[in-house]
């Protein structure tokens, strides 16, 4: 490549940059995990049912003081849905401590990779709108 071409695509890239950056919504940091702290349970614990789960989580995440929690198996298909609900005033940009129960059968059947899956936390999003989306996804494992 030839230096004129090596130029125009820093220069290219360094305006996509800056464009992208005056576009991005006002406290958007790029990172969801500054969204949401999960104190249990961590990746890979072990669990069983009824799983309580607790951390804390900035306002933005909950709606009405909740937000939606799913768990699937290995395959990813959905074994339980429940809510974590806000120990707190939640309508606040700081985090705010949440606790939630699921409630599930337990999908291992005795082979190690059965005893896998996820553990999902979904920003609530009432307006639908893909762009308001955002999930934090751990994987644990069933006792």
């Amino acid at each position: 490549m030839n230096r004129r071409v090596i130029y125009g695509l820093v220069i290219t890239i360094f305006f996509g940059l800056a464009i992208f950056a005056a576009f991005m919504p006002p406290g958007f940091d790029g990172l969801v995990g500054d969204m949401i702290r999960i104190e249990y349970p961590k990746p890979n614990d072990v669990i069983k049912s009824p799983l309580t789960v607790r951390g804390e989580a900035r306002g933005g995440w909950y709606f009405e003081a909740s937000f939606p929690l799913t768990l699937t198996d290995w395959d990813g298909r959905i074994i339980a849905q429940s809510y974590a609900q806000a120990q707190g005033e939640w309508m606040t940009p700081e985090f705010v401590p949440f606790k939630g129960k699921i409630e599930f059968e337990n999908p291992s059947s005795g082979e190690d990779f059965t005893k896998r899956g996820y553990l999902i936390f979904h920003k609530d999003n009432p307006s639908g709108l893909p762009e308001h989306d955002a999930a934090v996804e751990i994987p644990i494992r069933f006792e």
